[in-house]
């Protein structure tokens, strides 16, 4: 079987996968959702993140990079797993910073996390993928390999593939529609996008906008135009980040009469 397909095979599996483990996360565990709602974890409409998808793909292809040069086992392996991490965390650089200069987007903040890198990196999520790494190399790549081999003699599966890359991208047709909307009011207001926080602007109007409707008995569409939403959201970041600038103004006049 041609690595085109086997790639194509493993991202299919790793955009379903980290979409799942995503979902759940931030259903059960983030500390972003403490209302702890179901929350599509993706810029896409569809159960997936491509992320994951480049991610599975190169740590199938790292997992067997050759580290023998390295006497001790123990050093060798945990030498692969920092290369598989490396790996895994320049490709989430990569993704961001595409988002952040071209889309004047972010999808995932890690501002507030020690010694982050523009807010897209971290050493806190690269120790997860050294640890996520561990786990595919000792659990889950030899189910891998045999899936890619079963995938060689049942190749009419190509035809599913076939399926989910054609919904894949009329999702994504239809998706980096929005996303350009959302960019052209970024370049205009000057402003980078906070892709949750607007998903979380947005949700909570949509409700508040049906609350209202119910209680006038006022039938109308559910939703807000998205100019709206986003002309909301602006206002609100507004006003958060001069909050933010009144309350360092403040805390720097307490410093200097305590000096």
């Amino acid at each position: 079987m041609t690595l085109l397909l086997t790639l194509a095979f493993l991202f299919l599996i790793g955009s379903v996968t980290g979409w799942i483990l995503e979902l759940l996360y931030r259903r059960f565990l983030s500390d972003t959702n403490p209302e702890r709602k179901w929350i599509n974890p993706g810029f896409l409409a569809g159960p997936y993140l491509p992320l994951y998808g480049f991610s599975l793909c190169a740590l199938y292809l790292t997992a067997n990079i050759n580290v023998e040069f390295i006497p001790n086992l123990i050093l060798r392996k945990i030498g692969l797993f920092l290369i598989m991490a490396a790996i895994v965390t320049l490709i989430e650089y990569i993704a961001g910073l595409i988002f952040i200069k071209g889309m004047k987007i972010k999808l995932w903040d890690y501002t507030n996390d020690w010694a982050n890198i523009q807010g897209i990196i971290c050493p806190k999520y690269t120790c997860y993928w050294i640890l996520l790494s561990a786990i595919y190399y000792f659990v889950i790549h030899q189910s891998m390999r045999i899936s890619v081999n079963w995938l060689t003699e049942h190749l009419a599966f190509s035809f599913v593939m076939g399926f989910f890359y054609g919904v894949f991208a009329m999702d994504l047709c239809y998706s980096l529609d929005i996303v350009s909307k959302i960019h052209r009011f970024a370049e205009d207001n000057h402003i980078v996008i906070q892709y949750e926080a607007l998903k979380e602007a947005i949700r909570k109007k949509n409700e508040e906008a049906r609350e209202e409707r119910r209680f006038l008995f006022f039938m109308t569409s559910d939703s807000i135009s998205f100019a709206e939403q986003l002309k909301n959201y602006a206002i609100k970041e507004q006003k958060r980040l001069k909050g933010a600038v009144m309350r360092n103004i403040q805390e720097t006049a307490k410093k200097f009469r305590r000096n």
